[in-house]
């Protein structure tokens, strides 16, 4: 008699079981005797466990669904909340979701960020059911984004000076547009496309700044690494550090990089065979994760302050909102001066000419005669102010 395949839960609930359990893919990879890849594909419900190993993913995702732990990942799985003020008006709350915390779904494993869980502290208010100012929200993704950003940005363009200018000018706009960032679903990954797409964009290579390449890193494997990296097109290293760097799922990845979910899996499998063909060593997946991880870290890296970052989003502000209205005025006058000086009645134009039939051409005056020659001789030689007076003369 065939047995019946062991139950297992929808895919949503087996990454929640997981990340209640504070595990990580590659330890239910290793305690179900699969790679990480299959864990992921598990969870996204792309493929379903069979055999052996569909009996041990149920069980070990039974031992995670007893009262308690149930219990713990209704409560991990719901993202810290903040209440926020929108331009300062208490009268109108909003909810700020601060993601990469301890249990919350959807994190991704940063490169180069500290190991820290929880919500990052909050200036003015520790407590994550406090309300929270604009500035003191915006302050507290700062604080708990800006550092990993700026080695994931590093290892996108290979410069440390563009890696800090990219995150400085995402946060910037961030917060000139706070109001829809604060109720983003995601704010974290609103600041993370942004500052990935001006550290890939092409223009920097006309600044004067940056045509000659920055010292590499002082070890020779991260310079290896990073030599690998940079040889990738902009895509493909993009959609590598998001899969293999963040951990971010393949249509997550896909979704950020503005790409359909085979585009972004086409992508991967062509960055990772490139980056195998010149490293070995890092063909495996968990391993290069560890790699982009430590070439990361190994650079010292650091974001300015908030501080420092909002005054700039502001004056550039500031800046923009008087060059739009410088233009606008010089627009106006330049009006009000063609208004001016315009003619105030209608004047015909001068019609163009048109060819008269029936007239003979102008025949040009041809050779003079003997006598005609004379002629123009005698009258040269005469008296040259007027004819002299007639006078009759008797024959």
């Amino acid at each position: 008699m065939t047995q019946s395949p062991a139950p297992l839960p929808p895919p949503k609930l087996r990454r929640h079981l997981r990340e209640a359990a504070s595990l990580t893919p590659d330890q239910v990879a290793e305690r179900v005797g699969v790679a990480r890849e299959t864990v992921r594909a598990w969870e996204s419900g792309r493929t379903t466990p069979r055999g052996r190993r569909r009996e041990a993913y149920a069980k070990l995702l039974a031992s995670l669904t007893k009262a308690d732990m149930v219990t713990n990942t209704q409560e991990a799985a719901r993202p810290p909340q903040v209440t926020v003020c929108l331009n300062g008006d208490p009268q109108h709350p909003e909810t700020l979701e601060i993601p990469g915390a301890a249990g919350a779904p959807g994190t991704p494993e940063v490169p180069g960020a500290p190991e820290s869980s929880g919500v990052p502290e909050v200036p003015g208010g520790p407590d994550t059911g406090a309300t929270l100012t604009p500035a003191q929200a915006f302050d507290a993704l700062y604080a708990f984004c800006a550092p990993a950003l700026v080695r994931q940005a590093y290892l996108l363009s290979g410069r440390r000076e563009l890696a800090r200018e990219s995150v400085e000018r995402a946060f910037q706009l961030a917060w000139q547009r706070w109001p829809e960032v604060a109720v983003d679903r995601d704010p974290a990954g609103w600041v993370r496309a942004t500052a990935y797409e001006y550290a890939l964009s092409p223009w920097h290579r006309f600044r004067p700044r940056y045509r000659h390449p920055e010292p590499p890193p002082s070890d020779a494997a991260d310079r290896a690494l990073l030599d690998v990296l940079l040889a990738l097109p902009a895509p493909y290293r993009r959609t590598l550090l998001l899969y293999d760097g963040l951990g971010l799922d393949l249509p997550e990845t896909a979704a950020e990089t503005e790409a359909s979910t085979p585009a972004a899996a086409n992508r991967l499998l062509h960055a990772r065979e490139a980056v195998a063909a010149r490293l070995p060593e890092l063909a495996s997946p968990s391993a290069l994760h560890r790699r982009l991880a430590e070439v990361a870290s190994a650079e010292r890296l650091r974001a300015a302050g908030p501080t420092t970052v909002r005054a700039g989003g502001e004056q550039r502000a500031r800046f923009w909102t008087r060059a739009a209205i410088a233009f606008t005025i010089a627009i106006i006058g330049a009006t009000a001066l063609t208004v001016r000086t315009a003619p105030a009645r209608y004047e015909p134009a001068v019609p163009p000419g048109e060819t008269v039939q029936g007239v003979p051409p102008r025949s040009a005056p041809g050779p003079l005669s003997d006598a005609e020659l004379n002629l123009r001789a005698k009258l040269r030689s005469g008296i040259q102010h007027g004819p002299q007076r007639l006078l009759p003369l008797a024959e």
